[in-house]
């Protein structure tokens, strides 16, 4: 069994979180690439009474990407790469935006309101940021910088319908300036139907922050994907996108690192 490596929880006087902020899995394991999964995880400790959350919103797509752990974990183990997930809700703090984005701590997503999340401040948000975002993102830089010659995969999924709107996509292939990595993916798509680059997000919409960061930055091959979480619902179906993906990324990664 691979080794499991979590961080230390930290603590804030303003702020306190009752798990590990990041976990990594594989660490050991060869390829030079690594899998990230910021919007892993639905937890939100204890004390903070669920932000104030409506329970039939509790564990819906506003606190967490649904299926994208299960699914980066089986990619990671098939492309037989290491892999840093989030610990707890995005609705704590976004760690796919920058510190002090408006966005990195919604009050609102989609209709979902978050109570506990308006006017919060300055103190509290600097503390989330000391107990969440930096230990994350100094965890990927670290993994990074121990690569030879990383690629950067991050993995996230998204509603089926949104405010009202039914999306088609499938799967979408987002980059930020160095589009390399997703298109060479597209090109390889055995089924295009609902397969798009940029879609239902890109960059303009502020979601490629990780990859812009920890890979574009650093001119580092990198993509970011995005599943529609229906697709993801039980294992069968969590295999079969990992299949899918895997089918484009292999060749594409020779081809681009």
């Amino acid at each position: 069994m691979d080794r499991v490596d979590t961080a230390d929880t930290h603590t804030e006087p303003v702020f306190r979180i009752d798990v590990a902020p990041y976990r990594v899995y594989g660490a050991d394991r060869p390829r030079q690439v690594l899998v990230v999964c910021e919007h892993a995880s639905a937890h939100i400790p204890a004390e903070l009474d669920d932000l104030g959350l409506e329970p039939r919103h509790r564990h819906s797509h506003a606190a967490w990407d649904i299926g994208a752990e299960a699914l980066s974990a089986r990619l990671a183990e098939r492309l037989e790469a290491p892999l840093i997930v989030a610990g707890l809700s995005r609705l704590l703090l976004d760690l796919n935006r920058p510190v002090g984005a408006p966005d990195s701590i919604p009050s609102l997503v989609e209709v979902v309101e978050v109570p506990r999340n308006r006017d919060v401040p300055q103190s509290e948000r600097e503390a989330r940021a000391a107990a969440l975002y930096h230990p994350f993102h100094g965890a990927v830089e670290d993994r990074i910088d121990a690569m030879e010659a990383p690629v950067l995969v991050t993995v996230h999924s998204f509603t089926p319908v949104w405010h009202g709107t039914p999306r088609e996509t499938r799967i979408g292939l987002l980059h930020d300036a160095d589009p390399a990595l997703a298109r060479a993916m597209l090109a390889r798509a055995k089924d295009r139907a609902g397969v798009e680059l940029n879609a239902p997000y890109s960059a303009a919409d502020g979601v490629t922050h990780t990859i812009a960061l920890h890979g574009t930055a650093r001119g580092i091959p990198n993509v970011m994907i995005e599943v529609r979480n229906d697709l993801l619902g039980d294992e069968a179906g969590t295999e079969a996108i990992a299949d899918e993906l895997l089918e484009m990324l292999l060749p594409a990664i020779e081809e681009v690192a």
